[in-house]
């Protein structure tokens, strides 16, 4: 089939099974990074631009404004094209660079927040400040507000009816990363649909505050909620059956550990879930096909946590999650 829009590209993406040395697991990746914007956000913001079309609250040519450290402002400088919508992107100076410029260059308008932000805090409340400021201010914009969007988690039903088709209906787990929680609360409500054993475990960073934990700042982008914020109202905690928490030396040795030993390039984030994944594996929690969506992929991060350099001057090296990881894969 030849398509005739990027948008149209979006979904489909595969599957890549990676053994682990525990009995009858296998560690199941959705290789979301292969949606045109490189990340599984594209869905949710399709999800949502549609959605506001449908509801008459955002027209044709009018404006979307939306906070966000990149993924969700790619995929909404994507989404919009379709309908001849200015795209206005709200970040900080925690969101990688490369990002931004992917955002700038599909035409998206960079709005930064003021103030002096350290590299490892999240400006969300600031940004979303901001954003809810501009969008009253510009003639026809609308804040998309994915936090409290539930255009957000419905966005995910198509990837669940995938990955159902793509293992003959057997998910015995769903690891995954918490954010917002739109990701996490539609991946997992949507599997329970389908077996309602599916166990589904959460993946924050050491310093989010989503399960009550002291909230810090912390290097993981996209992922977690900082401490001055409030946790989405599209996370659902029903359908979560065990929150972690994941330091950001475990997810990006994670994300290089995988990058030199399967070939695939992975985002900080993601390697946070992986490590949690085969963690749990390891220790009996979960087995059998325990899946973990790549939310996005490392080429967006070859300045930062594939770059040892930028490792060390941060404190972020740690060689034993590697002897772990060693220990847990075949």
């Amino acid at each position: 089939m030849i398509h005739t829009r990027v948008s149209e590209l979006v979904g489909g993406t595969p599957m890549l099974g990676i053994p682990v040395r525990a009995k009858n697991s296998t560690l199941m990746l959705k290789i979301e990074k292969n949606n045109p914007g490189g990340s599984m956000k594209d869905r949710m913001a399709r999800s949502m631009i549609t959605s506001a079309l449908r509801s008459g609250r955002l027209k044709r040519g009018g404006v979307v404004v939306e906070s966000s450290s990149g993924n969700t402002g790619i995929g909404l400088a994507l989404a919009v094209m379709d309908f001849d919508i200015r795209f206005v992107a709200v970040v900080d100076r925690h969101a990688a660079q490369d990002k931004i410029e992917i955002m700038r260059a599909l035409g998206g308008e960079i709005r930064y927040v003021e103030g002096d932000y350290a590299e490892d805090e999240v400006a969300v409340v600031a940004r979303q400040c901001l954003a809810a400021e501009l969008a009253e201010s510009i003639p026809g914009a609308v804040f998309m507000n994915q936090s409290d969007n539930p255009a957000n988690p419905a966005g995910y039903a198509e990837l669940v009816r995938e990955v159902v088709a793509q293992t003959d209906g057997r998910i015995d787990a769903f690891v995954g990363c918490v954010g917002t929680g739109g990701s996490m609360t539609g991946i997992a409500r949507g599997l329970k649909e389908h077996n309602e054993w599916t166990v589904a475990i959460a993946v924050e960073p050491v310093g989010s505050i989503i399960f009550g934990r002291p909230g810090r700042p912390y290097y993981q982008s996209g992922t977690g909620t900082p401490q001055g914020d409030t946790v989405g109202q599209v996370l659902d905690y029903r359908s979560i059956d065990k929150g972690v928490q994941v330091t950001d030396s475990q997810a990006f040795e994670t994300a290089r550990y995988v990058a030199r030993h399967t070939g695939l390039l992975v985002g900080g984030s993601t390697g946070g879930a992986i490590y949690k994944a085969l963690e749990a594996i390891h220790t009996g929690f979960v087995s059998g096909n325990v899946l973990v969506v790549v939310v996005d992929g490392g080429e967006k991060y070859l300045h930062t946590i594939f770059n040892e350099q930028w490792l060390g001057e941060r404190g972020l090296l740690d060689p034993q999650v590697a002897a772990d990881l060693k220990r847990w894969l075949a």
